[in-house]
């Protein structure tokens, strides 16, 4: 045992308000968000598109401060010092439907066929992944405000995979196909409102 082990002070009060499931799982959700960030970073360098850009160091900036958040709230077990914020996208919420014929999709053959269209592809992939990951991981939690800031992160996720795919859908790289009009109107009917109030059953269990 070295001597910065010896003098160590394990925590006390807030700082052990964690269950044993908490700190994996915790564990898993800082490494995945470093994960992000890191390869928000390198796809920094091949990104052609300057409005891509804007949007790639916009969403670095916002989830680099929501890891300083969890950090903070996971290490303390208190409020942090800065609360989890809310992401407000840039882009219209107009989405072009229907489908145009394109070039089949095939791998890569080297870094020079790297692109915009496959950066975004990347990007949403990951952010879609976190906004799971941290509803997945909010509901494991015992800690009230690290529970608190994994779940109040989730719509953050959402909404910035949102604006990935507004980029995209945009630019022709994610097509949007849509049922007939018939179909459309049937799924959309399929279901009706619950008028009344269900009677639920009285307790069967004899004393």
């Amino acid at each position: 045992m070295n001597q910065q082990q010896a003098g160590a002070q394990p925590p006390t009060g807030a700082g052990m308000n964690h269950g044993g499931h908490e700190m994996f799982d915790l564990h898993e959700t800082l490494a995945g968000i470093i994960n992000v960030l890191d390869q928000f970073m390198m796809f920094r360098q091949y990104v052609q598109d300057k409005e891509l850009v804007s949007l790639l160091e916009r969403q670095y900036d916002f989830i680099l401060q929501q890891y300083n958040t969890v950090v903070e709230a996971f290490q303390t077990g208190q409020k942090p010092t800065v609360e989890t914020q809310t992401y407000m996208m840039t882009q219209s919420n107009e989405v072009v439907y229907g489908l145009t014929p394109s070039q089949p999709k095939k791998p890569n053959q080297s870094l020079a066929d790297i692109s915009d269209q496959g950066i975004t592809g990347h990007m949403l992939g990951l952010i879609k992944s976190m906004a799971s990951f941290h509803a997945m991981t909010a509901v494991e939690v015992t800690n009230p405000v690290v529970r608190r800031v994994l779940a109040d992160s989730v719509p953050n996720y959402v909404e910035m995979a949102y604006e990935i795919f507004l980029y995209q859908n945009k630019h022709g790289y994610y097509q949007v196909p849509q049922l007939t009009t018939n179909d459309t109107y049937s799924m959309l009917n399929a279901f009706a409102p619950a008028k009344n109030k269900p009677q639920m059953p009285m307790n069967q269990i004899k004393h």
